[in-house]
């Protein structure tokens, strides 16, 4: 049995709406942990300071909420860990540094890294290389903070390098970062055709974070609005020993952003009647 102080709240679907707004809501729904999209007006990585950070952090514990994953937005936004363009893969690396001091302040222990992309044209081994090195520099400079990097497999529309558990854990063990460890998307994976299973297969304990969303099988979805299997993914992380944090990340097609609070609140209502 999972119990539900595992599930995080997120401010996915939250950016129309003030940041404190968020924290009511997941203080109201009984949440205890939060993963925090790194977004304007919220909190965008390369202009929080310091001390906006720990105001954030003293305005969530004032609630009752401590922040586990601050997840950094990489895949819309001109950040690629694996650009052949040398200025934007060096600003790339520069935001994600920065976003592990901003964990230090925040006292988040997970910091969420994606693989980024090289071009189509181009020789996959070259992207590979280069996706491999800023990672690796971005987990060393983590690593002297206190911080976990978590990489995250995307679909294939998102990136070229890492789709799948497989992929993903030669990623992790190529790079051989301590900090370094993996996130378990349920869209990305089904849409690799992968299980939870396959996962932990691939990666055991080093699968660290767990988006829990349901798709068709893309979509990133509220529960119910797909057809995906939360039962059983539920069951299977249990029986894997999965201890670790789950996180609704909800975009669909940008309705939610209209009304946040009823779809995560249909997602815990699908969890505990799973």
């Amino acid at each position: 049995m999972i119990e539900p102080a595992r599930f995080t709240g997120s401010n996915f679907a939250y950016q129309h709406l003030p940041f404190d707004r968020f924290l009511d809501d997941m203080a109201d729904l009984g949440r205890e942990r939060l993963e925090l999209w790194g977004i304007a007006p919220h909190l965008y990585v390369p202009e929080l300071s310091d001390a906006e950070a720990r105001a954030i952090r003293r305005r969530a514990g004032s609630r009752g909420l401590t922040v586990a994953c601050l997840t950094p937005e990489q895949v819309m936004y001109p950040v690629n860990l694996a650009s052949p363009d040398t200025a934007l893969r060096a600003r790339s690396v520069a935001m994600f540094r920065r976003a592990a001091e901003l964990c230090a302040e925040l006292g988040a222990e997970l910091l969420l890294l994606t693989p980024g992309r090289g071009f189509e044209d181009e020789p996959v081994p070259a992207a590979w290389r280069r996706s491999a090195d800023a990672i690796g520099e971005i987990a060393a400079y983590a690593e002297t903070l206190g911080v976990t990097c978590v990489l995250e497999a995307l679909q294939r529309v998102e990136s070229n390098l890492v789709n799948d558990a497989r992929t993903l854990a030669t990623m992790i063990g190529e790079i051989g970062a301590p900090n370094l460890a993996a996130v378990l998307d349920t869209v990305a994976m089904a849409v690799a055709g992968d299980s939870v299973d396959d996962y932990f297969d691939a990666l055991g304990d080093r699968v660290r974070h767990v988006h829990l969303i349901d798709g068709r099988p893309a979509g990133h979805l509220a529960w119910g609005d797909g057809e995906l299997p939360l039962a059983a993914y539920l069951e299977a992380l249990d029986r894997r020993g999965y201890a670790g944090l789950m996180t609704f990340e909800l975009f669909g097609d940008g309705t939610y952003a209209m009304a946040p609070r009823p779809a995560v609140e249909r997602c815990l209502d699908a969890v505990r009647a799973s």
